[in-house]
């Protein structure tokens, strides 16, 4: 394997570590699990709070306590798989991938220290308050004109088309500096990242997906490259900038990569947390009516919804040296999958955590967005939009609710987690 590349295939799988309890049947890409992962988590918790997963090949963290040692021991426990594909890759897609000019390097969530925090340096400026507050208007502005859209339309229709999917990646593609007249192909391109490294695709969707890899790739280099004649109030151009005041600290090619990390998949996990929190809040219409009155309740509600029904409900790891955690021998070279949908919801943590609760005093005690040197640095952006988007649409639409008799679905990936289709109504 390349060093530091951005995307690898998986190594061999060792066995299972000696002694540890194994669990033949399960996976997170069972259809029961996918539809309501919360009941089976607790149960597989309660079971054994570490076992082996031989249908993912990896070992599985349930409890809080176990899953936060992983994330604070960086040295021991690796984030460099956490974009690489499940599963082996079909030979149709390795052979597009091969392409000379495919050259991504691992930037952030993927790229070990000391490299990780030297990079982060660069791209936490980029995430500052003023950066942040410099897309609320957009984000506004964007979501008034999608929910005209919607109004013009008539009730009822599907939200995520019509609202959940086109505002957080415009928001992004905003964020780095993308044009807007290239946002319909930058989508199309973009396609679902989630089905590469999270899924399980055939190997036709692998081939559609790695050229929609390919092609993005090339975009974002002909657009840093163009950047550097053309500077704007925008993270790529800082981060020019920021290359060209000391080139050894950070390379052309990892300002290059930095752009087609955030923005591939930077934005699927706010698409699912928008419509997540209208799952939580819309049903409870007492709720839903208190936060209409009052928006200052938006942000715990937040909260809430990452602890009780998150938008990414696992992460991983892989082990650079023996190990021992949860009281299992963990050999090096063991990948391991931490269960946020276990943990999220620990009675020993939080009272009646079944209860969605927006008044939960500790609700922002979840692991939904990490911890340690790898802690999302998308967070507080991703909760922000999502708490001006709640506070829009509780005012616009106060009668908002969900269309009854619909199925919920949700796309086969062992991450991230929010209904592929959102059927809404209003008066």
């Amino acid at each position: 394997m390349t060093a530091n590349k951005y995307h690898q295939e998986r190594a061999e799988i060792p066995p299972p570590p000696a002694g540890c309890p194994v669990h033949e049947g399960w996976s997170p890409l069972d259809d029961d699990y996918l539809a309501d992962p919360y009941p089976i988590a607790a149960g597989l918790r309660d079971e054994h709070s570490v076992f082996y997963a031989p249908e993912l090949g990896y070992l599985v963290l349930t409890d809080m306590a176990d899953i936060e040692a992983a994330f604070t021991d960086h040295e021991t426990f690796a984030s460099v798989n956490v974009q690489d594909p499940v599963f082996p890759l079909a030979s149709e897609a390795q052979a597009i991938l091969a392409a000379p000019d495919f050259n991504p390097v691992a930037v952030m969530s993927n790229r070990p220290e000391p490299d990780h925090g030297r990079i982060r340096q660069y791209t936490r400026r980029g995430f500052s308050n003023r950066r942040i507050k410099t897309l609320e208007p957009y984000i506004r502005r964007r979501s008034h004109q999608l929910i005209d859209a919607m109004i013009d339309h008539g009730s009822p229709v599907e939200f995520i088309e019509s609202f959940a999917f086109p505002l957080p990646g415009e928001t992004v593609f905003r964020f780095i500096g993308f044009p807007e007249g290239d946002d319909e192909m930058l989508k199309g391109w973009c396609g679902d990242r989630r089905a590469f490294s999270w899924g399980k695709p055939t190997p036709a969707e692998q081939t559609e997906i790695a050229e929609h890899m390919l092609a993005y790739w090339r975009y974002c280099r002909e657009f840093t490259a163009s950047k550097r004649e053309h500077r704007g109030d925008d993270l790529a151009s800082e981060l020019i900038d920021a290359h060209e005041s000391d080139p050894d600290d950070l390379s052309y090619r990892e300002v290059e990569s930095i752009v087609y990390g955030l923005s591939f998949a930077g934005h699927e996990a706010v698409t699912a947390l928008i419509c997540n929190t209208l799952l939580c809040l819309l049903p409870r219409r007492d709720i839903w009516a208190e936060v209409g009155t009052n928006p200052a309740l938006v942000p715990n509600a937040i909260e809430e919804v990452l602890r009780f029904n998150s938008s990414q409900i696992s992460w991983r790891r892989i082990t650079t040296r023996d190990t021992v955690i949860g009281g299992v021998e963990v050999p090096a070279g063991t990948a391991v999958f931490l269960n946020f949908a276990s943990a999220n919801r620990q009675g020993d943590i939080w009272e009646n955590p079944d209860r969605f609760d927006i008044h939960r005093p500790n609700a922002n005690r979840h692991i939904s967005f990490g911890k340690g040197v790898h802690y999302c640095l998308g967070a507080k952006f991703a909760k922000f939009e999502t708490q001006i988007v709640t506070e829009i649409i509780a005012e616009r639409l106060p009668s908002l609710r969900l269309v009854d008799g619909q199925d919920l679905h949700y796309f086969p990936n062992i991450t991230f987690r929010g209904p592929t289709e959102l059927h809404v109504a209003w008066d």
